[in-house]
């Protein structure tokens, strides 16, 4: 059966959408993220709160709000999807409608932050999508006590989703100079074209070797704040587990 994407405001279907999303990042089931309440405002105030079924069965949520008037700019802040339900393009339906939902409402751009550790949602959001990231956010939202954070520093990376002329970002490793290697060492900041690894699984590391997954923190925040400050910006991201970063000509 095919999954259905649509836009949700009765007080039973988000807070279903927030029990969901609750389950994804709590170790304890039946919690609260965000809250029925909020979500029942952002959505009356015109906002997008949409769910993802697989016939009856709820297999993704996904909110997000407005930026100030002018930018002609949604922001995404949250979306899940079940357990259940990986594997079965959830996320793309999820963002793919979104972005209608936020064209017919005359937005032009779709911001998020995504955690740059996390080599799945770095290929998704650059490869697969094409939104691109614009800026390093260390530490954004504090210290998230969860299950997917793990008590870490919340380094973001923002991006921007083009909805008029975005394409995807899928530059490959070829050539490129190495600036931050598997290992999390150090390499060479200099060249046109340059590479930083990121772990295989990072949310493995933080249960597993901890220590590592905060030393792959600081390696990735100081190489990819000093290639953006130098003024590299991100043409990929192999699904190998490279960012792949160029200077302009």
């Amino acid at each position: 059966m095919s999954i259905e994407v649509r836009t949700v405001s009765e007080l039973a279907d988000l807070a279903a959408a927030d029990r969901l999303l609750a389950d994804i990042w709590n170790d304890e089931p039946g919690g609260v993220l965000l809250g029925a309440e909020l979500l029942r405002a952002l959505a009356k105030c015109g906002n997008y709160v949409a769910a993802a079924y697989d016939g009856t069965a709820l297999a993704g949520a996904c909110v997000g709000f407005f930026g100030p008037p002018g930018r002609r700019e949604l922001h995404s802040h949250v979306a899940g999807v079940a357990p259940a339900a990986m594997g079965r393009a959830v996320g793309y339906a999820l963002k793919h409608h979104q972005r209608a939902w936020a064209l017919d409402r005359g937005a032009a751009l779709i911001s998020w932050t995504f955690d740059p550790l996390v080599a799945r949602n770095a290929y998704f959001n650059l490869a697969k999508l094409g939104a691109a990231p614009v800026e390093y956010l260390p530490d954004f939202y504090g210290v998230m006590h969860d299950r997917i954070n793990g008590d870490e520093e919340s380094d973001r990376l923002l991006v921007h989703w083009d909805l008029l002329g975005g394409a995807p970002l899928r530059d490959d490793t070829a050539g490129g100079v190495v600036a931050l290697g598997r290992s999390a060492e150090r390499g060479s900041l200099d060249g046109e074209k340059l590479l930083v690894a990121v772990p295989q699984d990072v949310e493995g590391l933080r249960r597993s070797d901890p220590a590592a997954a905060r030393r792959w923190r600081v390696a990735v925040r100081d190489t990819l704040t000093a290639l953006l400050a130098g003024g590299a910006r991100f043409t990929g991201f192999d699904r190998s587990g490279w960012y792949v970063l160029r200077r302009p000509s």
